[in-house]
């Protein structure tokens, strides 16, 4: 793989491209919220075939994210539902502080589902409690696997709006802001997510406070063992309009906090990423990462081996991946001339017409 000084400005100009492509995709995953406001950041890419790449449109993505939370919303409806029929149906096997049949039972359901178990109110007999191993389980699967990639959705969203609100002053416009985003992705999500944890915490403290009758700090005190699935039951919402807070709140702040954790790893993870990419970028090359990156062995280091060789050293490719490529390259290459021409593309078809 010496390096060919005529074929120099292709690598130059196929990596320039490959750029403005990878920007263009970063912008298409996302789309301002108010679309109609800013159709300049709306990007329609064509294939060289002159067909529009309809699964990376931004609309037909909208529509599929749009499809999927209503799906999402729709097995909770069924979950609750169900639910609150078979707790209602059993209400009087159920005992501890009660207010409304229909709001215990969804208060009770929720409360379940969300393992927050106060134990204000509790099952006392067999066909109950098994109701209630049932509902935890499904519980726990729907909250883990569906509400939180509606959470996800919803706080990708919310996002955008962060960043405009922390640029205000700034003279950004929509594909700025699309871009700024992007770029820090898990830094936004995780600020998100942390403004709507602070304020469903301050929320629930007052609520409970000016409502349920606890004082400040005995308010502060159930919003934390709730939002963390303690429970301990020696504070909950014991009144009419309380419960009806609660299953609404408690539903919200529990999947807040399990997203917080979740972004804060990823912000952690990716902090950790970029100082090892500037690490790899900026340090000195020693005769060992020359030898390394000299892959066709022949005691030269071109763009391309140097290129491929950082890569892997930020993490981006792997070694796997360098071995599938090379294998795809050398089934292409028929001629076994170490490059890939027109030719050795229409040979396996001469090939197979002979045959």
């Amino acid at each position: 793989m010496a390096s060919d000084d005529d074929k120099e400005p292709l690598l130059s100009v196929s990596v320039d491209a490959s750029h403005q492509f990878n920007e263009k995709n970063a912008l298409k995953r996302r789309r301002c919220p108010h679309g109609n406001d800013a159709p300049s950041s709306k990007i329609n890419f064509h294939d060289k075939n002159g067909l529009e790449s309809s699964l990376s449109h931004p609309d037909l993505i909208s529509a599929r994210e749009q499809l999927s939370l209503k799906r999402v919303f729709m097995y909770f409806a069924i979950y609750l539902s169900v639910g609150t029929s078979c707790f209602y149906l059993v209400r009087h096997q159920i005992e501890g502080k009660k207010t409304n049949g229909v709001l215990d039972a969804i208060y009770f359901c929720v409360v379940t589902m969300t393992t927050v178990g106060y134990g204000d109110l509790v099952p006392n007999n067999t066909l109950s409690k098994l109701l209630a191993c049932v509902f935890v389980f499904s519980g726990m699967g729907l909250v883990g696997f569906f509400l939180s990639k509606a959470a996800d959705y919803i706080v990708e969203k919310e996002e955008i709006l962060l960043v405009k609100a922390i640029f205000t002053r700034e003279k950004f416009g929509p594909t700025e802001v699309l871009k700024e985003a992007e770029s820090n992705k898990a830094k936004y999500k995780f600020l998100t997510i942390l403004t709507l944890l602070l304020v469903l915490v301050t929320v629930g403290t007052i609520f409970l406070y000016r409502f349920e009758g606890l004082d400040f700090i005995d308010a502060f005190y159930c919003v934390c063992a709730t939002i963390t699935t303690l429970g301990y039951g020696d504070e909950s919402f014991s009144t009419e309009g309380g419960r009806l807070f609660a299953v609404f709140w408690i539903l919200i702040s529990t999947i807040c906090l399990a997203q917080f954790f979740l972004y804060l790893a990823e912000l952690y993870t990716e902090n950790r990423q970029r100082l090892l990419i500037k690490w790899a970028l900026t340090r000195d090359l020693t005769a060992s990462d020359l030898e390394a990156a000299d892959l066709d062995n022949d005691k030269v280091v071109s763009v391309s081996e140097f290129i491929v060789y950082k890569l892997k050293e930020t993490g981006k490719i792997t070694e796997e991946d360098i071995s599938v490529v090379m294998e795809g390259f050398k089934n292409l290459d028929v001629d076994h001339s170490g490059t890939l021409t027109s030719s050795d593309l229409m040979l396996p078809e001469s090939t197979q017409a002979q045959n």
